[in-house]
């Protein structure tokens, strides 16, 4: 059965099947990091106890670069999301000639322009929000660079004020760091929807897979483990 022309309910059913995975997902660790530990939860409280030990600093170079090295990555992956927009749109004019490639794969499913091109677009979608999403992250890591150079002395200001201006940045910090995330999962995502050239029972798998690979990395990877391990001998 098709609901237009060349493609299927299955795709539909894949499609709907990868959203609900990628916004699922996208709520469900959001509501989880405030429950339990996670790579999150464990970098925004090192983020505050970065802040706080900045201000005890009159030197703060290895924090700039620190910060600057946090830019660099992102702008990296920007940059990319754009190059990857510009090769999509590529593959888009030349929908035929990918669709004749297509076709000497033994494992690819016969396709329609329309489907091919339909994919093609949504592949485009989830790369140019992976750009707004760095591009937004590193606006904000920008944001907290100017913060960092309008930091306090140590003596210049009362305690209550240090400490609301420690976590104020490290909440920049935090919020950069989250879209930061966001445009990584999309990255993650799209891989996944690779698949769908393929066949749309591909695309069940990989999306599933993606989500397990995240859910293990975030909430228990041997990374967090010992990132743990450092806040409670902190403490």
């Amino acid at each position: 059965m098709e609901i237009v022309s060349g493609f299927s309910v299955l795709d539909g059913a894949a499609m709907a099947w990868f959203f609900s995975l990628w916004i699922g997902y996208a709520q469900f660790a959001k509501y989880r990091a405030k429950r339990t530990d996670c790579l999150a939860s464990v970098l925004h409280s090192l983020r505050i106890d970065w802040m706080q030990q900045l201000l005890k600093r009159e030197i703060r170079v290895g924090d700039a670069a620190l910060l600057s090295n946090l830019e660099r990555n992102v702008s990296f992956l920007a940059s990319t999301s754009i190059l990857i927009v510009a090769g999509f749109l590529t593959a888009l004019a030349g929908a035929e000639q990918v669709q004749k490639t297509l076709t000497l794969l033994p494992i690819a499913q016969p396709q329609s322009i329309f489907e091919l091109e339909f994919k093609l677009l949504l592949l485009i979608s989830i790369f140019v929000y992976a750009f707004f999403t760095f591009s937004w992250a590193l606006r904000q890591f920008g944001f907290a660079a100017v913060l960092m150079g309008a930091a306090p002395i140590e003596q210049s200001k009362d305690e209550q004020y240090r400490h609301r201006f420690a976590l104020s940045t490290a909440k920049v910090l935090d919020q950069a760091g989250h879209s930061y995330n966001y445009g990584l999962r999309s990255y993650y995502f799209a891989l996944a929807m690779l698949s769908w050239f393929i066949s749309p029972w591909l695309m069940f798998v990989s999306s599933s897979v993606v989500v397990a690979v995240l859910y293990g990395r975030e909430f228990h990877s041997s990374t967090l483990q010992s990132m743990l391990k450092i806040e409670t001998e902190a403490e």
